[in-house]
């Protein structure tokens, strides 16, 4: 059952001061080159190793400290970054946490970015990364979830399509963190952090270009039957709070299960920015989901 409980007067305690000082909007057409210098700086763990799994797409793997006996679960991860920003690397402390944590080998895809690649190739590239997984042999492609946050947890979303319609693979799961779902969510707010209404219109005109939104933004597609349980988290201050309780709403009439995780209080990447107990409970979240479904169907023998 989804609630839509929403206290729009205040940030959540744990976020009061961080959103003094983090600002509403994080990229535009004139920071965009500003912010994509800055991430190359990123430096990524140590614990990646990097693999080409098609021209101009690679994954950044994470394996468990202890690889399973038999064949074991896997999670495709995706970064967000609005479709125009971002490096699989910035997610690498995410990345190890669920290798270890869910006993899961991890790989995080670097996807062309938006406007330069628009759909369907970052979909295109991440699915090229989902198909590879499933290949590898401590793989069991019974057992893959795929996951993102943000712009991440919209491409997630589409993925999770793509491969319900090509029928070459079946993921466990769809973990999607405050994932980026619908173009026409427009509405400006104060308390909206890191991505805004004016973000977003330039991201989904990024990544559309010419493509027409019914094929390529997942709140669109008319019917969603079939696809994998999902678990969907997003804070009440977030833009995307109400277009991803939308889509929610949208899969359990559709008979897909699906989990909401609402933060009071929290704007959009709070757990990217803000070292917090409620950051670390979001984690949490995560991980149990993510245990819960890679763990259904495990191999005995």
């Amino acid at each position: 059952m989804i609630t839509r409980i929403r206290d729009r007067q205040a940030f959540h305690p744990d976020l009061r001061l961080y959103s003094l000082f983090i600002p509403q909007r994080l990229v535009t057409p004139k920071t965009l080159p500003v912010v994509r210098r800055l991430s190359k700086l990123i430096r990524g763990s140590s614990d990646a190793t990097v693999h080409q799994v098609a021209p101009g797409v690679s994954v950044r793997l994470f394996r468990p400290a202890t690889p399973a006996a038999v064949p074991g679960p896997a999670i495709l991860w995706i970064h967000g970054g609005g479709m125009v920003m971002g490096t699989a690397a910035q997610d690498d402390a995410t990345c190890s946490h669920f290798a270890a944590a869910v006993g899961a080998t991890v790989a995080s895809v670097e996807y062309r970015l938006a406007p330069e690649h628009p759909y369907p190739i970052p979909v295109e590239d991440c699915y090229a990364a989902l198909r590879w997984l499933a290949e590898q042999p401590e793989v069991d492609a019974d057992r893959i979830a795929v996951a993102g946050a943000s712009a991440g947890g919209g491409l997630a979303a589409t993925v999770a399509v793509v491969a319900h319609d090509r029928g070459e693979i079946t993921p466990a799961m769809q973990l999607l963190v405050y994932p980026m779902l619908d173009n026409r969510s427009l509405t400006p707010d104060e308390r909206h952090r890191l991505w805004d209404a004016k973000s977003n219109r330039f991201g989904w005109e990024s990544y559309l270009g010419d493509a027409s939104p019914e094929a390529a933004v997942p709140a669109l597609r008319a019917d969603l039957s079939g696809l994998a349980p999902a678990w969907i988290g997003v804070g009440s201050l977030d833009l995307f709070y109400d277009e991803d309780l939308a889509y929610a709403a949208r899969l359990e009439a559709a008979g897909v299960p699906c989990t909401v995780e609402v933060v009071q209080g929290a704007f959009h990447g709070f757990d990217a920015v803000a070292r917090s107990r409620v950051a670390a409970e979001f984690l949490a979240a995560q991980t149990k989901a993510l245990r819960s479904a890679l763990r259904r169907g495990e191999r005995q023998d």
